[in-house]
């Protein structure tokens, strides 16, 4: 170990704060602020029942959160969950409706729908993932483009009108109803949360997405089928994201082609405001769990100041601009004190 490489380890172990933005980035300085300045904005947002709120409201992004880390951390980053949330909802609904037609039984109509759904988000990530591993695409433009194909596709097929008269025990179930006492929507959220950890944690493929983000070449000298995986990535992520565009489906009860216009954007935001870096190989699960409360925690403290909708969007960009600024600054750090 060289002296210099010694000296910023030392340094880096005498100051709690340093370490603490190393090991998990500039989220718990950002929640700190948030909630001094939110608390003084309005003496609502401390309350049990609006914190409570605002984590069921924190379901859909968190879920979306955690199918964009995978992306993330394997080195690239998905553009297209607003597109795989919009597509599942229209072709669910669609899928639902005209099941509805032919069969009595609402679970089958239910399941059809789902399905339906999820083999539409698994083309979508299973053509992101084919663009960006196998024709070595940029994952900006890949996903950029399919968002902008699954878009248009969502609205011709609606016609830019909800599709409605969904079975009502489908809303009921996924988007109102309680196992065990648990909001389904939480309940399937903390389902998911805990599979990811696993998967990340304490499987191979979890150990090859790292890899994989880290260095690209050393992981594919390392036998790691490095295509494979990114095209996996790409899959779940989609595959995930059609999971809340099913919840959401659920919550407003129609098939609606503008679900998930802002999903990109803030489940970017909440990654890599929890330490999710955006050169790839770095990113935990619990943090981007955190990460998706506080920004929903965020958009619920500015309604409660009554903040406008269009100032909200110039807050949320200018956090994303200050989460990136700060990755950067970490990373650097990161890379001196190896």
């Amino acid at each position: 170990m060289s002296d210099a490489t010694a000296q910023a380890q030392s340094e880096t172990r005498a100051n709690p704060i340093k370490t603490l933005f190393l090991r998990v980035g500039v989220l718990p300085f950002f929640l700190g602020i948030a909630l001094v300045v939110f608390s003084f904005l309005s003496d609502k947002f401390l309350t049990g029942q609006n914190l409570v709120n605002v984590a069921r409201q924190s379901v859909y992004l968190v879920l979306v959160s955690l199918g964009q880390m995978l992306v993330l951390v394997s080195g690239g980053f998905d553009l297209s969950v607003g597109t795989a949330i919009a597509l599942t909802s229209v072709v669910s609904a669609l899928s639902m409706t005209w099941a509805a037609g032919v069969f009595d039984s609402v679970f089958l109509i239910i399941a059809i729908g789902i399905t339906a759904g999820g083999i539409v988000a698994l083309m979508v990530g299973l053509i992101n993932g084919v663009g960006v591993a196998y024709f070595e695409v940029s994952p900006f433009i890949m996903t950029l483009g399919v968002s902008s194909v699954g878009a248009g596709l969502a609205l011709f097929m609606t016609g830019g009108i909800p599709i409605s008269g969904l079975p009502f025990a489908f809303g009921d179930t996924f988007g109102f109803g309680k196992w065990f006492g648990v909001p389904v929507p939480v309940f399937i959220a903390l389902i998911c949360i805990a599979a990811m950890w696993l998967m990340m944690a304490r499987t191979p493929l979890g150990t090859r997405l790292y890899a994989v983000g880290g260095n690209i070449k050393a992981a594919h000298l390392s036998a790691i089928d490095t295509k494979k995986t990114l095209v996996l990535a790409y899959v779940l992520c989609s595959l995930i994201a059609a999971l809340a565009g099913v919840l959401l489906t659920a919550r407003v009860e129609s098939g609606e082609a503008n679900l998930g216009g802002t999903m990109a954007l803030e489940s970017i935001s909440a990654c890599v405001i929890a330490g999710v870096s955006l050169r790839g190989g770095i990113g935990r699960v619990q943090n981007v769990v955190l990460g998706a409360f506080f920004i929903v925690m965020v958009q619920n403290g500015m309604n409660l100041a009554k903040i406008s909708s269009y100032m909200q969007m110039v807050l949320l960009g200018g956090l994303l601009i200050l989460a990136v600024i700060f990755d950067q600054m970490r990373y650097r750090m990161i890379m001196q004190g190896r």
